[in-house]
C-alpha cells in the first residue's frame, strides 16, 4: 500500500489551491481525496471536495449557509474520478470562489465549514 500527497496552488498570490491525496494498492486507487481551498476572509476555507468516504466516489460542494450538495458517481472507477475532479477544479476553481464569496455575508458562517 502506498500513498501520495500534494498542494498546488492555483494563482501567483497563493489565494487558491487544491490538496490531493490518494491511496494505491497494485496500480489501483482505493482512496482518495482532492479539495479545493481558497484563501478568504483571513482563512482557508474547503469549497469543493472529490473523494472516496462513504465507500463510494462522489462530489461535495460546500455551502457557507445550508448542508453540503453530494454528487455521486455510480458507475466510476477511483482513478476515473480523480481525473474528472482534477479537471473541474483546474478549470472551474474561479467561479467556485467566486460563488462562495459571493454568498458569504458573515464570515463566522464561512468559518464554520474548515475542517
Amino acid at each position: 500500500m502506498s500513498e501520495k500527497e500534494f498542494l498546488i496552488y492555483l494563482d501567483d498570490k497563493r489565494e487558491n489551491r487544491y490538496r490531493y491525496w490518494h491511496m494505491w494498492v497494485q496500480g489501483e486507487i482505493i482512496e482518495f481525496r482532492i479539495q479545493y481551498e481558497a484563501f478568504i476572509a483571513g482563512h482557508w476555507h474547503p469549497i469543493v471536495r472529490y473523494d472516496s468516504a462513504h465507500g463510494r466516489p462522489h462530489r461535495d460542494v460546500l455551502h457557507p449557509d445550508s448542508p453540503e450538495t453530494k454528487e455521486w458517481y455510480p458507475g466510476y472507477r477511483n482513478a476515473d474520478v480523480v481525473s474528472i475532479g482534477q479537471r473541474d477544479i483546474a478549470a472551474n476553481w474561479l467561479t467556485y470562489r467566486k460563488g462562495m464569496k459571493g454568498r458569504c455575508v458573515d464570515e463566522r458562517v464561512l468559518s464554520s465549514q474548515v475542517e
